[in-house]
């Protein structure tokens, strides 16, 4: 019997990583090499939590929310469920609509696809969120985590984060900058552990999808 089928669906980390406009890109500097006669190869890196697929913390947009070490780490580990989504308005929101009580019938988390392709490369100033009514649907469905391929459940000119307001309330737990190429949508096991970083506001996270048996 051949082992379930797993998608990575994280992106990959590097100095051309895009990243949100005012963070700090990856870098990596190495302390040690053994081409210079060290004993080992030893690197420092650098770079904003948010790079790359993370988590966000309720430290991250709400004063006294968890910070990472103390999330609830069974809301990242389970059943969950890929869907394409639509999209209206300008900049593109996810519509409440398209999330029926029959498309979410049965799911304990969900993957938001909203484009065929995923680009770590490239920032793009108009990317498609989540936003408050959708994200509403989603906590008052009974959703443990969503899933997001953009950089943010809410808009970079969104300064009231409503999407991100709307899961906290709901205690949903929050992925971003997904990469889900390629996956069939459909239901599989998420594997995304967050590191634990006392005090920090989000994490860098390895995000999988197992096929289930």
């Amino acid at each position: 019997m051949s082992a379930p089928r797993i998608w990575d669906i994280s992106e990959r980390i590097e100095p051309e990583t895009a990243t949100f406009p005012g963070d700090n890109a990856f870098s990596q500097e190495w302390v040690m090499q053994k081409v210079h006669g060290d004993s080992c190869n030893v690197s420092t890196i650098r770079m904003s939590v948010h790079v790359g697929t993370h988590t966000d913390a309720p430290l991250h947009y709400a004063n006294g929310g968890d910070d990472m070490a103390s999330v609830d780490l069974q809301k990242y580990i389970g059943r969950c469920r890929v869907i394409d989504v639509e999209l209206a308005g300008t900049p593109p929101l996810v519509t409440a609509e398209c999330l029926t009580p029959e498309l979410l019938q049965g799911a304990e988390r969900v993957l938001l696809r909203t484009s065929a392709e995923h680009d770590h490369k490239t920032f793009n100033p108009d990317f498609p969120s989540l936003g408050g009514p959708a994200a509403k649907v989603l906590a008052d469905a009974g959703i443990k985590l969503v899933g997001i391929d953009t950089p943010s459940m809410d808009h970079s000119t969104n300064k009231e984060l409503d999407g991100h307001q709307e899961l906290y309330a709901g205690g949903v737990a929050i992925l971003e900058n997904i990469d889900l190429t390629g996956v069939p949508a459909g239901d599989y096991e998420l594997l995304a552990l967050p590191l634990r970083i006392v005090g920090c506001d989000s994490s860098p996270v390895r995000a999988i999808l197992r096929e289930l048996s």
